[in-house]
Parts: structure tokens; sequence; C-alpha cells
């Protein structure tokens, strides 16, 4: 007997991308991380690329549960591990489009050295940071974006550290790409994580995203809408300033935009040439004084 074709008029055109039997998500309303994963599966359509070649890696807490709700080969890894995995995965198989997409608690409260040493040896990767300011998933703690003086459930009276600035982290350590955009600009993040996607080294992309369940609330930020209309009206666009310039702060402007689009050599191309190493630090021939 024949099979009857499935029905896709029903289907959205994001489901072929979508594990849509674990739909309905965790994430609360008014959650940035859908607008993110919304411009990802954009971004993932436009580069047409094979799926089969195609791996996604986060870590714990909310956004670490993107690799589990994307239909891709996944790795849902240990807190603070996206990085290590992402960085094995890529060199044992460099054909395979490798990108991690996690929260800030994950990659820069627990896994920051991881970070920053793949920045450094520009491993090909894309790193994609829901950046929310507190540990959302676990009860809304304070975390190493938290902006000072902001409320959690570990700072009631005001967060009293100075947070990670994660554009200049990313461009210190030598990421070729670093950018920043709200998860409500769903079209530029979808530009930005082409771009990151498509650039050969290590490339890093910011979103500021709100929690409205923990964050916003405590804080009284408002309603999840009013909580990213406030972003949106206290941020500014400015391709290309330096990454200093984008500190988040009170009484300051959020800066977005694409701050570096650069190039150097890969790690995967410093050792295709490892075998031209004389073995010395310094050339033969003298240094000028």
């Amino acid at each position: 007997m024949k099979k009857k074709a499935k029905d896709k008029s029903h289907r959205h055109p994001k489901d072929d991308l979508l594990r849509t039997s674990r739909i309905p998500h965790i994430w609360c309303p008014g959650c940035g991380i859908g607008s993110a994963v919304s411009a990802a599966i954009s971004t993932l359509q436009k580069l047409e690329l094979d799926y089969d070649k195609t791996v996604v890696v986060s870590g714990i807490g909310c956004t670490g549960r993107v690799a589990g709700y994307l239909n891709l080969d996944s790795f849902h890894t240990t807190h603070g591990r996206a990085i290590p995995f992402a960085t094995g995965l890529k060199l044992a198989n460099p054909q395979l489009k490798v990108f991690v997409f996690s929260g800030d608690g994950d990659l820069f409260s627990i896994g920051g050295n991881h970070f920053i040493h793949a920045a450094r040896r520009n491993i090909d990767l894309t790193v994609i940071c829901v950046n929310n300011m507190n540990y959302g998933m676990t009860g809304g703690q304070v975390s190493a974006n938290t902006p000072t003086g902001a409320k959690t459930t570990t700072t009631p009276f005001g967060n009293t550290e100075t947070p990670f600035n994660l554009p200049s982290i990313a461009a210190i350590c030598g990421a070729v790409y670093v950018a920043r955009w709200l998860s409500l600009e769903v079209r530029r993040l979808a530009q930005s994580f082409y771009e990151a996607m498509t650039k050969p080294g290590f490339s890093f992309v910011e979103v500021i995203a709100p929690c409205p369940t923990t964050f916003g609330r405590r804080n009284r930020l408002g309603s999840p809408l009013e909580m990213i209309k406030l972003y949106q009206k206290n941020s500014v666009i400015r391709n290309g300033v330096h990454t200093d310039e984008t500190v988040i702060q009170e009484g300051k402007k959020l800066v977005l935009g694409k701050f570096i689009d650069t190039q150097r050599p890969t790690f995967l191309e410093g050792l295709s040439k490892a075998k031209q190493l004389k073995g010395t630090m310094w050339p033969k021939k003298e240094l000028a004084e």
C-alpha cells in the first residue's frame, strides 16, 4: 500500500531546523533567547550548509537548552565547557561547521578561561552569547555580567562588583569578529550571525536579551515588552567603535554594533605551517636595535 505524503502546509518555514517534538520550549514569555534562535535559523537557511556537517554546542543554563531544540547534530555539554567540546569537534573534523550557542553565565562566569584561549588561538568557531545579566535558570543569582547596582537573589541590595565587558574581552584576546545586538533586532542579528559564521577564525556575537522572570522582576523593569523597549530606548548603534567604549554602565547608552572585523591565521592554518618553524624564538640574524 502506497504511503500518503505528509501534509506540510501547516508547518512553519523554520520547522525543518527545529526539533518540533520537543516544543513547547522551556523559555519564559518575553525571554530574548527565542528571538536569537529564530535569527540563527534564518542564518543557517541562508548559508545553505550541509546540515549533516553542521554542529551546535551549548553548555548549561537557559540558553544552554538551545542545542536540544535545533535539529542538528548537537552537544549539550557540562557547565562552562561548551567551547572546549566545540574545539575538540573542530580539530577532529575540520570539515565541520561548529558554532557555540550559550549564555553569559556558562561562557564567562564558569567558562571564561576557555573563551580566552579559544579566541587567542583563533579556533575556527562562532560563539553566540545570550547575555541576560544573571543566572536565569537557577533562580536569578548574580553573574559576572550583572551590572553594578542591579539586584539579584544573591545581591538583594545591589551588585557591588564590576561586570565583564564582553566585546572588550573578545577583542583583546584576538577574536576576528566582534559584535553586539539586542535580541529585538532580529534582522541585524541574523546578518551579524551570517558574517560571523562565514568568517574564518574565532568570531563572537553578544546578544543582549531581557530576562523578565528573574532579572527584570527584581529590578522593577516592567513587563517583558516594557523591558525590551527600555533596552532599545537606551541603546545606540556605533559600528567600528573601540570596544573600550562599549562598557555597560548606569547613565550611559548601551552601545550596539559591529566592533571588530579583521583577519589573521586560524589555529589550523598555524598548525599546517608548523613544519616551517625553525625551533627558535628569535630569527638567526641579529635584531635591529
